[in-house]
């Protein structure tokens, strides 16, 4: 995708001839209407630096301060990490342009508005960002105690399947007031299950990423707590882990909507 965009870059890139020292600036604004889709880019030249989202605002993108200079990153924590502060978040359909002469804003699309993939919320962003004015972490807690007023169970034991589904546990605990306790353990050093190519190393790449801790299990009516289903692989394999190891009831809660349809901007999925 990023080539494509180099190559319209490069199409409307004025010529010396044409040239008034914002070559950058003027190539995006030629090739940003040919764009449709989810995209925030950070792009520079010697002299400026570029920051444009996207019409719909698919995915984030932030403007911060550091000293007198400016910072563009995808999220907020990115500001945190450098020493910037966060000054706003930059609008669906907006380019910003850095260089000697300061900022400056263009609105470049007139068919706009903020549509922010769900799965920002859900599981792309860090717990650490700050998304419509909302910590990330504090929204996906929110979400566990919206699920356990909407799917109450008597339970023994609220667990979290790690790492994305811990503040939703946190959460469902608090307003159920089930004990909140670790029943899987991660190993950190493998990557994600559901963009495997096939479904032998989807299952495999559960059971190496996932032990259970029998102790905390065993016997035990459990509510198991997740952000999401996308093929429902890792979820049944969770449950067979879990029935396994002794667990007496297994209660699945998930904290984001259901994922029907197919999403052609960065989910891995093609059909229904």
């Amino acid at each position: 995708d990023s080539e494509i965009m180099a190559s319209l870059l490069e199409r409307f890139y004025p010529t010396n001839e044409r040239s008034d020292g914002r070559n950058l600036e003027t190539a995006f604004l030629a090739a940003l209407p040919y764009l449709r889709g989810a995209f925030s880019v950070v792009a520079m030249d010697e002299a400026h630096l570029v920051g444009v989202r996207d019409p719909l605002g698919f995915r984030p993108l932030c403007l911060g301060r550091l000293g007198q200079g400016w910072v563009i990153a995808s999220e907020t924590c990115a500001l945190d990490i450098v020493g910037a502060h966060f000054v706003r978040e930059i609008e669906p359909g907006e380019m910003v342009v850095v260089d000697a002469t300061g900022l400056r804003s263009h609105i470049y699309a007139q068919d706009r508005r903020a549509a922010l993939c769900l799965f920002e919320f859900v599981y792309f962003a860090r717990p650490d960002s700050m998304l419509f004015g909302k910590n990330v972490h504090a929204v996906r807690q929110r979400m566990g105690e919206l699920l356990a007023l909407q799917a109450p169970v008597d339970a023994d034991l609220v667990m979290p399947v790690p790492e994305s589904g811990i503040p939703a546990a946190q959460g469902y605990s608090r307003a159920s007031g089930i004990p909140y306790g670790d029943g899987l353990v991660k190993n950190r050093y493998v990557g994600r299950t559901f963009i495997q190519p096939n479904q032998i190393m989807r299952d495999l790449g559960v059971r190496i990423k996932l032990n259970p801790l029998t102790e905390n299990i065993a016997g035990k009516r459990l509510v198991v707590c997740d952000d999401s289903i996308v093929r429902g692989s890792t979820t049944r394999q969770i449950v067979s882990l879990l029935k396994q190891a002794g667990a007496k009831e297994v209660h699945l809660r998930i904290s984001s909507p259901p994922y029907k349809w197919p999403c052609y901007f960065g989910m891995d999925t093609y059909n229904r």
